[in-house]
């Protein structure tokens, strides 16, 4: 079986695939290394597949446009054990793959290319890229996955073919370099960092890569993928600092300095509160459907608030909470009766009329997700009855 496919993604790169091609099969024949140079062609109009012929590559056509849907459909039609992609503009050198290969061979599931170890050479990457893009978005990502990487994008890297076919990728787009990252670190593969040199591109024209556009959309599959960074985090900070500024200020006003907060921060207090507690349910929901459909791994803890939660007992809390907001509201009623429903003092009212309504939301709302919860339970891979 051939051990090693060098992989590289193609749309119309007819300046430079010829010495991207011949720098790998060059280097296969000096390293010995039993392997083949495969072009997941992109839908090129420049030639760029007959190029790719005549220096000996094998070529897979790829209907489906991106970036990712080129390396999926490479990898499919890989023949290696082991598979090293990389671009074909000519940023790599597929003339110094030894490294990636001992990784490998030495029982690395993926081996990334770490351009900032490497070397980044005069006008090879963008400013913008290289001192905001790129280190942002690997912080990110060993952030939000303790990823211990520090080159997230590096377009060079080398994996084992049967353990990414594995993971079941399914991006398309330039996010792809992400996911592979992501998926493989939660399937707690074996992840190992090489140096690599990145020189200017050999093409006279502009990269397809859209800084701000791919720039999203890299960080957007961040964030879907890790919901406790995007849901829960943020949302227990505003529920927790929401409702105990509104405990405070239902009180009276409070003063900090010069400043005083009053009853329009209670409004404020009391809607950071709502939203937070819909963060964090949101947050649930998201894992929990996530797992059972395989975008996420087995979760233990998940296992255990799942075990422990019983739909009649989110009932009965959520009942209670809106039995308090009930009692609460009834207050603000006979306070106004003993008025003789007439005008009361608006600020004084506000500090048990909001107090009442949240109440209401976040027990109406808990009763809600509590039903919610009990539906996706019914999934077999989450018990949650």
């Amino acid at each position: 079986m051939t051990e090693l496919t060098i992989l590289m993604p193609c749309l119309n790169e007819a300046e430079t695939l010829a010495v991207c091609i011949t720098k790998a099969r060059g280097w296969l024949d000096d390293s010995g290394v039993d392997g083949e140079v495969l072009i997941a062609d992109n839908g090129s109009t420049d030639g760029s597949q007959a190029i790719a012929a005549e220096h000996g590559a094998r070529v897979v056509d790829v209907p489906a446009r991106g970036y990712g849907a080129a390396l999926q459909a490479g990898i499919t039609a890989a023949h290696g054990t082991y598979v090293i992609m990389g671009d074909a503009d000519d940023s790599y050198d597929f003339g110094s793959l030894d490294p990636f290969v001992a990784e490998l061979r030495n029982g690395a599931d993926i081996v990334m290319g770490n351009r900032f170890q490497g070397g980044i050479m005069p006008g090879a990457m963008p400013p913008l890229h290289r001192y905001l893009g790129n280190p942002v978005l690997s912080f990110i990502g060993r952030r939000f996955f303790g990823i211990k990487v520090g080159d997230f994008h590096c377009g060079l890297r080398g994996f084992r073919r049967d353990r990414v076919e594995g993971l079941g990728l399914r991006a398309t787009g330039m996010e792809f370099a992400s996911e592979m990252v992501v998926r493989a670190s939660l399937a707690e593969f074996d992840i190992r960092e090489v140096p690599t040199v990145l020189r200017p591109d050999g093409r006279s024209r502009a990269p397809h890569l859209r800084t701000w556009h791919d720039g999203w959309r890299h960080l957007r599959f961040l964030l879907l993928y890790s919901p406790r960074w995007l849901f829960l985090i943020p949302g227990l900070f505003l529920f927790v600092g929401g409702l105990v500024a509104t405990l405070a200020l239902t009180a009276g006003d409070v003063t900090v300095g010069s400043v005083t907060f009053s009853v329009n921060t209670l409004v404020y207090a009391a809607a950071a509160t709502i939203i937070g507690f819909q963060a964090v349910t949101f947050a649930l929901f998201t894992k929990i459907y996530a797992v059972a459909k395989g975008f996420l791994p087995h979760d233990t803890r998940l296992d255990e608030v799942a075990g422990r939660f019983r739909l009649e007992r989110g009932l009965a809390a959520g009942a209670l909470i809106l039995l308090i907001g009930l009692a609460v509201g009834v207050v603000s009623l006979v306070r106004w009766r003993s008025e003789g429903f007439g005008e009361l003092n608006t600020a004084r009212q506000l500090r048990v009329v909001i107090p009442a309504a949240l109440g209401l939301i976040l027990g109406t709302s808990t009763v809600l997700a509590s039903f919610f919860l009990s539906i996706l339970g019914m999934d077999k891979t989450i018990s949650m009855s």
